[in-house]
């Protein structure tokens, strides 16, 4: 086979978006139960199910019973916005950040809190140095860049005797990466990423120092009834049992029940965590045999295994949308090009609801669609 010819096999499922991501193998939507659907949430057969993704996610994840977890709406940004307008301003604040989302979270603390953080920063394909972070301020992070595909890579750096709250943004490494929950005192997620699942729900998980904070401070600013987690000084714990903020879509929570009792079916954690890591090792084969490609991250060892971000031998963003829609149009990758604030360059999803043979089916596809836009 030429460069120029077709390769004949494609993935066979060419879902490599970033997000929302693949839907697990086997997924099927007649294989979701319907019970709860045109029920209310706050009916039993509702709450038990809530309560049930709660579970199944402490289970998966392996989150200790000192955290509580609540589903909340607005995606992962919405439980961000939660934990940022309700906790900070008790005490100095450290910004990282080294891609957009950081950078969002950033703006929103600075030019809408109007906080003075201190903001350490270092360019797309970097880490900030982790070192210099004061152990008594809090301190905001993504632990997994999704539009840089850059990670921290462990919990060594945050002090076992940190004086400020951590918060990690954990959308694109909860479910790929084992997690100090020790170290951790905010985390968030969404469903549409490395489970899968559908978006407009988040998942806000607190420590006990996080409910400490929210029920011995209350911010200068006004909260939206959205954001409010507390009543009278107390947290309002019917939130972390299944009794959502706002009406949440039964059949998105039904979605991420498949998914997580998909997960479970692996062997939960380890099952996952080998499926990325496969998917990972997979995609960099690819990178190494082609010297037009590359890896946006540069130290492997914060290299990410679930959005990898590529870069690609003398690209703009026009070659990359073009690029792009040449595999979209052929079924062959579907929404691979880079997130549009970041260096032109592709982002192939490596998370565990893809198969590895599906990666290993879009490398020559990768070839040609190269070999079109050289020739063209």
């Amino acid at each position: 086979m030429t460069e120029n010819t077709k390769p004949q096999r494609k993935p066979a499922r060419p879902f490599f978006s970033s997000g929302p991501c693949a839907k697990p193998p086997g997924w099927d939507a007649s294989k979701l139960k319907t019970e709860s659907l045109g029920r209310s949430h706050r009916a039993k057969v509702g709450k038990s199910r809530l309560q049930l993704a709660i579970d199944l996610t402490r289970e998966v994840l392996k989150v200790p019973d000192t955290h509580r977890i609540g589903i909340v709406p607005g995606s992962d940004t919405g439980a961000v916005e939660m934990a940022l307008w309700s906790m900070l301003g008790a005490r100095p604040v450290t910004m990282l950040a080294w891609e957009s989302f950081g950078e969002g979270w950033v703006t929103d603390v600075v030019k809408q809190l109007k906080l003075d953080a201190t903001v350490v920063k270092a360019p797309y394909g970097e880490l900030p140095d982790l070192s210099a972070i004061d152990k008594a301020h809090d301190v905001v992070f993504t632990w997994n860049g999704t539009t840089s595909g850059v990670r921290v890579p462990n919990g060594d750096w945050i002090a076992d005797d940190r004086e400020g709250l951590t918060f990690a943004d954990a959308t694109s490494a909860v479910f790929a990466y084992d997690l100090p929950w020790d170290k951790l005192d905010v985390v968030t997620f969404s469903w549409q990423k490395v489970l899968g699942g559908e978006g407009a729900h988040g998942v806000l998980i607190l420590g006990p120092r996080a409910v400490e904070r929210l029920e011995s401070y209350s911010p200068a600013w006004p909260l939206p009834k959205i954001f409010r987690m507390t009543k009278g000084g107390k947290l309002i714990e019917g939130i972390f049992k299944g009794e959502t903020i706002n009406t949440p879509s039964m059949l998105a929570v039904e979605d991420v029940i498949f998914a997580l009792e998909w997960a479970k079916g692996l062997g939960g954690l380890e099952g996952l965590m080998a499926r990325s890591n496969a998917n990972a090792r997979a995609l960099n084969l690819i990178v190494e045999g082609r010297s037009w490609l590359g890896h946006l991250a540069v130290d492997p060892a914060t290299r990410s295994t679930t959005s990898v971000c590529l870069t690609v031998e003398g690209a703009d963003a026009d070659f990359i949308k073009k690029f792009a829609g040449l595999l979209d149009a052929e079924g062959a990758a579907y929404d691979i090009a880079g997130y549009r604030d970041a260096p032109a360059g592709l982002r192939i999803w490596c998370g565990a609801t893809v198969d590895t043979a599906d990666i290993e089916a879009l490398g020559p596809w990768l070839d040609w669609a190269w070999a079109q836009m050289k020739a063209a």
